[in-house]
């Protein structure tokens, strides 16, 4: 829309006085730049610079005042390990902490072509890959020490070997409910002979489980493995499984309280989450005859480091786009596919290897991957995109029970689940978004119509105002209800659709000039703040 002149400046009226100029409330302006950016009116850009308590979260200083602050510790940093070895005692710190802080990086150098976030890049890589599986010798559950990053507690199964007195094991209590760690397991003696009590408190989710009179006789009918597999999944998801080469009659466990421990796994969307910014990096030198020269040596390695960490997940990948969590996996569904957005968040990695090696493979994939997320979006009245969290037409989605027989099951873990067709929430649906739209760059998938109803995606089914008429967003792609600042705070991944519609911008800084986030507010979470540097980083990025 064009420029309107600007009005000539009218006298006051001759019988009263002029009034001094009036500044209006932040609240005032939250409100008015919330309508202008649902109905897309005139002056949305200017109200969205009221900065009312002196943050601009379109400024570089913003990022770079926050990107030092974040380098002098806490949770995230680029050395701490992604499983819970780490000083924070904590796994995933990498995949949903460091991950942002690279992305960020990789953002404001596309805004502002300035080598020096080249160079944090490169410094914060290095630290990266030297906490690889691989480099430091630790294995997954399966004792493979691969050149990824392998994590634990509390995304993966908790085991409890139950022995005897000569500290032999008899049975291994299994828990596919998250923060097994925090459960703690009592065996006390049965009413009746050779019989055991098994008590599991977790104090994360608050639940207790009490097994009465349990057996390791397979003849008895309270034998162990047979009643929990029963009463599976049960409130804490739990399964048993014999140790003994030879079960018997007249074994008992040793009694007393123990711990759970998770196995470690290397999860797909946490190597996407990782290696898809040092991907970016290795794009952005290829593209540059001038960065070649200076970053061509770290490119090959980053490239080689990418390459590696992807054909982990091989095993995992089907032709039809899906990733699966093989069965015996020690995760809640092993045996089904996995979320929409863990297949495209490793997607995320592959279209920049696609983009830069030319790879046919890579771009095979990516393709793949492409058709199965279109596939799964469904047009709404609005002619915006919904989708849902799990697969549409999945073993999840569609829900399944157990056989009788473990070894026929779907999953070793969970023996009966779903179904769950909970709409894709906002925050996991940026990587779906992210993933579509480098895709479309990459010419692999999609289409400039797919992008338009994404950009809707956003304007029309996540972003809103309160009841108070201030910015606010809902918590999924179809709507819903209003979600709390910490959703809010992650709506600006969102902002690779903002070339289709500026609204998306514009919302996206409504609501952070309303809830202002800062690192000493907001960056206290377990994960640190380097989703609060991305999400800036964003705002940069796109901001004209």
């Amino acid at each position: 829309m064009p420029n309107r002149p600007a009005l000539p400046n009218r006298p006051a009226l001759p019988d009263r006085p002029a009034l001094p100029a009036i500044r209006p409330s932040r609240r005032t302006v939250l409100r008015l730049t919330a309508a202008g950016a649902v109905a897309g009116g005139i002056g949305t850009a200017g109200a969205t610079q009221a900065h009312a308590d002196g943050i601009d979260y379109t400024a570089r200083k913003t990022f770079d005042d926050w990107d030092r602050l974040f380098q002098q510790g806490g949770p995230g940093q680029p050395d701490q390990p992604n499983d819970n070895s780490n000083r924070d005692g904590r796994s995933g710190m990498l995949a949903w902490s460091q991950s942002y802080v690279l992305l960020g990086l990789v953002r404001m150098y596309e805004k502002y072509r300035d080598t020096l976030y080249l160079d944090r890049l490169v410094d914060n890589i290095d630290q990266v890959l030297t906490v690889r599986d691989s480099t430091r010798g630790v294995t997954d559950y399966r004792g493979l020490s691969l050149p990824a990053w392998r994590a634990d507690h509390p995304y993966t199964t908790g085991y409890a070997t139950l022995a005897d007195s000569n500290e032999q094991p008899l049975l291994d209590l299994r828990q596919a409910l998250p923060y097994a760690e925090d459960t703690t397991v009592t065996v006390t003696a049965g009413t009746q002979a050779d019989t055991f009590t098994v008590r599991l408190v977790n104090t994360f989710v608050n639940r207790t489980v009490t097994l009465t009179d349990l057996s390791l006789d397979p003849a008895s009918a309270n034998y162990a493995v047979r009643r929990i597999y029963d009463a599976a999944p049960g409130p804490l998801q739990l399964t048993a499984a014999e140790r003994r080469p030879s079960p018997r009659a007249g074994d008992v466990p040793r009694l007393g309280s123990f711990a759970m421990h998770c196995r470690p796994v290397i999860f797909a969307v946490h190597t996407g989450m990782i290696t898809y910014p040092i991907a970016s990096f290795v794009r952005i030198v290829a593209a540059s005859p001038v960065l070649r020269r200076r970053y061509q040596r770290k490119a090959a390695e980053y490239l080689l480091a990418c390459r590696e960490a992807v054909a982990v997940h091989d095993w995992e990948y089907r032709d039809d786009g899906h990733l699966i969590w093989p069965k015996g996996q020690p995760l809640a569904y092993d045996g089904c596919e996995q979320p929409i957005n863990q297949s495209v968040g490793l997607g995320q990695t592959l279209v920049e290897l696609a983009i830069a090696t030319g790879d046919t493979g890579y771009r095979r994939k990516v393709a793949a991957l492409g058709q199965m997320l279109a596939g799964q979006l469904a047009v709404d009245a609005g002619d915006a995109w919904t989708w849902h969290y799990w697969p549409t037409g999945g073993r999840i989605y569609e829900g399944f029970t157990k056989t009788g027989d473990p070894s026929t099951d779907v999953s070793v873990f969970t023996p009966s689940g779903g179904p769950a067709r909970q709409f894709e929430d906002i925050s996991h649906g940026a990587l779906d978004v992210e993933f579509a739209v480098r895709a479309f760059r990459a010419r692999l998938a999609f289409n400039g119509r797919d992008m338009a109803r994404l950009a809707r995606t956003f304007t029309q089914n996540v972003a809103t105002t309160d009841a108070d008429g201030l910015p606010a967003v809902h918590t999924t792609v179809a709507g819903g209800t209003i979600g709390a600042a910490s959703v809010a705070h992650q709506a600006p991944r969102w902002m690779q659709v903002a070339p289709w519609d500026p609204q998306v911008h514009a919302h996206n800084l409504a609501l952070y000039n309303r809830y202002q986030p800062t690192p000493e507010r907001d960056g206290q979470q377990a994960i640190g703040f380097g989703w609060l540097l991305a999400n800036v980083a964003y705002l940069n990025w796109a901001n004209r």
